[in-house]
């Protein structure tokens, strides 16, 4: 029952399969929890994933994806790692701080879920329709028309890839993480991104006629 048990990292971020995370990890319980996850993957058994959880405000989601560690960037003599993870699954926690938990950090009974049957792509046009509203954007936030898009097909979880890169609130992000249907994740991506377009734009000319630079930070 331990062994499947999710460790819970609380943090002020939304993690979507497939995103990349790096991670600087200094609290104790989390050095702890890193530390169990390691030995986890060195023996292949045991829990070797650790759940990302959105917290805000102290209050934290049931919702969250979990995270897989790809590498040990750097380990420090106090016991701080830095480690480079990747996001794996989407899960709701079911039950949270078991009363016989063990260990400094949190752990959840959890129930791992993915899309529904059916409903993990969009049509190819919807994809590439969304995609070029993602290139316009790219285009503006970062000046330059020279931005190389990578979105191979099929498109599952091109939602989540897209999101991920572009200044969204958290909440509009947390908001795509329980939905279970890709065309239809798609498509708020696709809303958001055609009311992110103006605003950059508009944020842009303010800063020209200031005679200010750097990078648009926006969000919606």
């Amino acid at each position: 029952m331990e062994d499947l048990l999710l460790p819970l990292f609380p943090l002020e971020l939304v993690l979507f399969p497939e995103e990349p995370l790096p991670l600087h990890i200094f609290e104790e319980r989390y050095k702890e929890m890193i530390g169990d996850c390691l030995r986890a993957k060195e023996e292949s058994q045991g829990q070797q994933e650790f759940g990302v959880v959105l917290a805000k405000n102290k209050e934290m989601q049931t919702v969250g994806c979990s995270a897989r560690i790809v590498n040990v960037i750097r380990k420090y003599d106090d016991g701080r790692m830095d480690i480079f993870t990747v996001g794996t699954r989407r899960f709701e926690i079911l039950v949270a701080n078991p009363s016989d938990a063990t260990t400094l950090y949190l752990r959840a009974g959890v129930d791992f879920f993915d899309d529904d049957a059916g409903c993990d792509t969009p049509t190819e046009a919807e994809g590439d329709r969304v995609i070029e509203l993602f290139r316009t954007i790219m285009q503006k936030l970062h000046k330059t028309s020279d931005i190389p898009i990578h979105l191979p097909k099929p498109y599952r979880h091109l939602s989540f890839r897209i999101a991920a890169a572009l200044p969204l609130d958290l909440e509009f992000k947390q908001g795509l993480l329980p939905i279970r249907n890709e065309p239809e994740r798609l498509h708020h991506v696709g809303e958001a991104i055609r009311a992110l377009i103006p605003q950059v734009d508009r944020v842009q000319k303010i800063r020209a006629k200031a005679g200010g630079n750097g990078h648009v930070r926006i969000q919606i």
